[in-house]
């Protein structure tokens, strides 16, 4: 029988310059947004959030300030969205549900916007 204790040396992939670059700019980007992040947990009493997938085009953080308020963020990576979401160390929903929803807190601009839509304007 043939002892099985080695393990392969399979060579380890080192990462390239441009590995390195984008690496580093993607670590840029979320603490950018983790920053926003914190500045409208700040402004609104704490906030909660939910990522929405968009596809390809990248991955939406949606925010709801503890005073209903809300607000949302668009990154283009959805590594970047959830390394944001850590850093900024906010709650996260997996789903928009109706416990969650009840929170926010629409305005008139929404309102407006929302009888726009029906009226067709």
């Amino acid at each position: 029988m043939a002892d099985n204790t080695e393990q392969s040396a399979e060579p380890t992939a080192t990462p390239t310059a441009a590995d390195k670059r984008r690496a580093a700019r993607l670590e840029r980007r979320a603490a950018r947004l983790a920053k926003q992040i914190g500045s409208f947990a700040r402004r609104h009493g704490g906030a909660e959030g939910q990522l929405a997938y968009v596809g390809q085009r990248g991955t939406r953080i949606v925010l709801v300030g503890e005073d209903g308020r809300w607000g949302d963020l668009f990154a283009h990576d959805a590594a970047v969205a959830r390394g944001a979401v850590e850093r900024a160390g906010i709650t996260i929903h997996d789903e928009f549900d109706g416990e969650f929803a009840a929170k926010v807190r629409t305005g008139p601009y929404e309102w407006k916007r929302m009888a726009g839509v029906q009226v067709g304007g």
